[in-house]
């Protein structure tokens, strides 16, 4: 359980150091419309190492909380899909991070390509993960109250990717925004739950 407690502090840090920097992001850059520009957008320019960091540091605690759910479940509730999902999520996330993507008017590039592509990966991969992760939170008597909640925020999670890739006429920011509210918010609310059960365990 010691290990599930550290693995679920690293996670909430690295989710509460993305949402921070993302949010600082728009604030220091009033140049990009919020609604409009995609957060791909804010990796290019003065301030991007600070997201592209944070994007690496999302995927570090993406990494870190599935592996602190595989130690903390019960052996049935143990599954290999969510981490490597989880894993694919994560090293997709990362090549977003540096592969920039082709800006408004500019022909269409290689390196934005495998930006796309990544960034779709990254999406479709975690989304899948947390899918798989809270139907395995079933088989664990102590986390069965948690897929009551974790279970439908997840395929909404899911659904709402593919709602943003067929949805072309809806405002690809903020769409996108509220995309990646969703998953961080699951991500933060799992290692939460993860973390109050750790500490129950490890003062027993």
């Amino acid at each position: 359980m010691l290990v599930a407690l550290r693995c679920s502090n690293v996670a909430l840090c690295a989710l509460a150091a993305f949402a921070a920097t993302a949010v600082a992001l728009h604030l220091a850059r009033p140049d990009l419309d919020a609604v409009r520009s995609q957060m791909s957008l804010y990796l290019i320019g003065d301030w991007g190492p600070a997201l592209q960091a944070a994007y690496v540091g999302l995927a570090l605690g993406m990494l870190v909380l599935a592996w602190g759910l595989r130690v903390g479940l019960a052996p049935q509730a143990r599954s290999a899909a969510p981490l490597v999902m989880f894993v694919l999520g994560g090293g997709a996330l990362a090549t977003t991070a540096y592969a920039w993507m082709d800006l408004p008017g500019v022909d269409r590039s290689l390196e934005g390509l495998v930006h796309g592509v990544s960034a779709q990966g990254a999406f479709l991969f975690s989304t899948t993960g947390m899918v798989l992760q809270a139907w395995r939170f079933r088989c664990d008597p102590e986390w069965r109250t948690a897929a009551r909640w974790a279970v439908p925020w997840a395929t909404v999670c899911f659904s709402s990717v593919w709602i943003l890739a067929v949805w072309r006429d809806a405002p690809r920011g903020l769409a996108q925004k509220l995309v990646i509210a969703l998953i961080v918010g699951w991500l933060a609310s799992t290692a939460w739950a993860l973390r109050r059960r750790a500490v129950r365990g490890t003062l027993r």
